[in-house]
């Protein structure tokens, strides 16, 4: 199985988010656009994984015990050497201290960390090759105005599994880990 750990959204950022990105849409723009269904912040991508390791993840991940970490989306923009567009999240300790702690935890059962710094953001679209580079193109061209999102509370961060389908990965949730209700302690 291919999994990754990552922060779900808040109900109120997916409609923002769903309204933002039917605006900027175009019709066969020939960008594969996320559902709003597979919307994530990931914490860190694992991989294939075997039984073993999955146990192992998962009780090492539950063994994590940090503050609900408060969420706020950024700025949109573009990896663009990957073809994609995301809105960023901003970074704060909270969220950093979760990655950390899940990188850490994760590597006790062998998988490897991300050299990259952590970059947290949400997928929205990615381009189809070499053939929808004009969209995306013109897609940068057209976010002229940056939005505002709804800041939230990070309650839980879940164990994800990703099975490719012909229309993209589907996500399917294999275990939700709780962050401690209070901030701060």
């Amino acid at each position: 199985m291919r999994l990754f750990v990552g922060i779900p959204l808040a109900a109120a950022v997916v409609d923002e988010l769903t309204r933002v990105t039917q605006r900027l849409r175009a019709k066969d723009d020939g960008l594969r656009w996320s559902s709003p269904e597979s919307w994530h912040i990931t914490l860190q991508f694992l991989g294939n994984t075997g039984r073993d390791q999955y146990e192992c993840a998962l009780a090492r991940l539950r063994e994590i015990h940090l503050p609900a970490a408060p969420i706020q989306l950024g700025a949109m923009g573009f990896f663009d050497r990957a073809g994609i567009f995301f809105a960023g999240v901003k970074v704060s300790p909270e969220l950093v201290s979760l990655e950390r702690h899940v990188v850490a935890a994760t590597t006790l059962c062998g998988f490897t960390p991300e050299t990259r710094p952590y970059h947290p953001h949400i997928t929205l679209a990615r381009s189809k090759g070499k053939a929808s580079e004009p969209a995306l193109r013109k897609l940068k061209k057209s976010l002229v105005v940056q939005f505002g999102f709804t800041p939230f509370i990070a309650a839980e961060f879940l164990l994800y599994e990703s099975k490719p389908t012909p229309t993209g990965s589907h996500y399917e949730v294999r275990d939700r880990i709780a962050l401690a209700r209070n901030l701060g302690g």
